[in-house]
């Protein structure tokens, strides 16, 4: 998706400045957050090339230029907020026909270079280049004066030669248009009580961000409508860092967005992107589901002895999240109405044929919930190789929208937290879950003699729409007997 202009030049040549807009999110989203550039100011790009880096609240993709040209100016900093429809990046293409050659590259979607976010061009995309490159807005090399042209399209400020505050506040005055491209950013800054169109931008021509409204929030009360902040000129915009890697550590977005009340010790934080669709589905399956819950303590030590003598005598690696994967699989297959959805619409019961299980797993960017896709097909090493693919990719938490969507049961271990239990909470549209707690020995009675055993905590909820308790709690001991006796599951293999 483009927007485009023309600037004519006294020499007779047409410019065609194209805007790169980003393009419909699709499922209901209608935001991302910017993730890094991969070019600069200056540089020409090619059709297909890829540009720039988002994340949705679904996944991380890169996005390619359906145009090719020089780049004239990046129109949003990395850690911000862009909404569908926006200006990501403006690009220029000098010639007598440009203008021509620029409709048609545009409009034949057919030939594939449409404005899809994900898998849209119509070549392979190039590889990266390796050279750093700064993220702020960046000037072209000068050129020789020129006459002036009838419209001229104004160069790309560096980042030390933003407009001075007084400048920035005069402008937006003068022509009575914000210089806040996101309404995203407008609206925090209303929420607040302030006006954005009279704070000084650091963005890219002097546009005011999120970094910007964020500053003004925490100077205090000072800003308010109608007011101009003080904010130091050339005030670099928020970027990620390295915390950003590790679990349980607050995202660079969340961290740009908290805010302090000068009034008091509270911090802010705007409920956005990921944790804000995991918010609203949690909500509305709560709301929804008439949920039960069941749960078993599980003698766990034959798993543990089963699991060291496979890899003994195989040589190879098994997780135990893998072997109770196999055994919840086996589970599916015998009670299938586990294995469905509800289609609230249609007021129908979804039984599935295939069994696409999903890991619910703890990510940089928050929870969320990967799917192993054809699960009752795989064999026990397939199962095991696809569940460890799968669980290797949490820590980055960059899934794909396929890897993250079809999901027909949910498999948690929060285990991992050292917790023996939990009350899960259903995956939408999905009617059941199995949560896995901590291993632990404890004291147990085996053939009438008190002794210590591994011993773990399954518990389970289902949606009552779609059963009663018989299948649940017959799904939950199968998938404990297996457990308990791994060598029972032999004859359902």
């Amino acid at each position: 998706m483009s927007a485009e202009t023309s600037v004519t030049g006294t020499a007779g040549s047409t410019t065609a400045v194209r805007d790169f807009i980003l393009p419909d999110l699709g499922e209901g989203l209608t935001e991302a957050e910017l993730i890094s550039w991969l070019v600069d100011v200056g540089d020409e790009v090619h059709v297909d090339q890829m540009v720039v880096e988002v994340e949705s609240a679904k996944s991380v993709v890169e996005l390619p230029s359906p145009f090719a040209g020089r780049i004239k100016a990046l129109h949003a900093s990395a850690g911000d907020t862009v909404s569908a429809g926006q200006a990501l990046l403006s690009v220029a293409e000098a010639g007598a026909d440009s203008s021509a050659d620029a409709k048609s590259n545009l409009d034949d979607d057919s030939a594939g270079g449409g404005a899809n976010l994900i898998g849209y061009g119509t070549s392979e995309p190039k590889a990266r280049s390796t050279k750093k490159r700064s993220f702020g807005a960046q000037s072209e090399p000068p050129t020789a004066a020129q006459p002036a042209p009838t419209e001229q399209v104004s160069p790309q400020p560096s980042a030390a030669t933003f407009p001075a505050p007084e400048a920035a506040s005069t402008t937006a005055s003068d022509t009575g248009v914000s210089p806040v491209s996101s309404p995203i950013v407008r609206k925090l800054a209303k929420d607040h009580g302030i006006s954005a169109k009279h704070l000084p931008g650091t963005g890219p021509s002097g546009v005011v961000t999120r970094a910007d409204v964020l500053s003004a929030i925490a100077s205090g009360p000072g800003i308010t409508s109608g007011r101009t902040a003080s904010v130091p000129a050339g005030t670099s915009n928020t970027t990620r860092t390295g915390t950003d890697d590790l679990p349980g550590t607050t995202s660079a977005g969340e961290a740009a967005a908290a805010s302090v009340d000068a009034g008091n010790r509270d911090t802010r934080t705007p409920i956005t992107g990921l944790r804000k669709v995991v918010s609203e589905r949690l909500t509305k399956s709560r709301q929804e589901i008439p949920e039960a819950t069941i749960w078993l303590d599980v003698d766990a030590t034959e798993l543990l002895n089963t699991k060291r003598a496979l890899e003994a005598r195989t040589g190879e690696k098994y997780s135990l999240l893998s072997l109770v994967a196999r055994f919840v699989v086996a589970g599916l297959k015998k009670f299938p109405i586990i294995n469905s959805t509800i289609d609230t619409e249609a007021n129908e019961i979804v039984t599935h044929g295939d069994i696409n299980l999903g890991l619910a797993a703890q990510t940089p960017r928050g929870l969320m919930v990967p799917v192993v896709h054809g699960a009752d097909q795989m064999g026990l090493r397939a199962l095991r190789d696809s569940v460890s693919e799968t669980v290797g990719k949490a820590p980055t938490g960059k899934f794909s929208s396929q890897e993250l969507t079809g999901g027909t049961f949910t498999l948690n271990n929060y285990g991992v937290f050292g917790v023996d239990g939990s009350a899960p909470i259903i995956n939408l549209p999905e009617v059941a879950m199995l949560g896995l707690g901590r291993i632990k020995e404890r004291p147990w009675a085996v053939d009438g003699e008190l002794t210590v055993r591994k011993v773990m905590f399954l518990s389970f909820v289902f949606d009552h729409r779609a059963c009663d308790g018989a299948e649940p709690s017959r799904f939950l001991t199968f998938v404990a007997d297996c457990i308990e006796n791994p060598i029972s599951l032999l004859p359902e293999l």
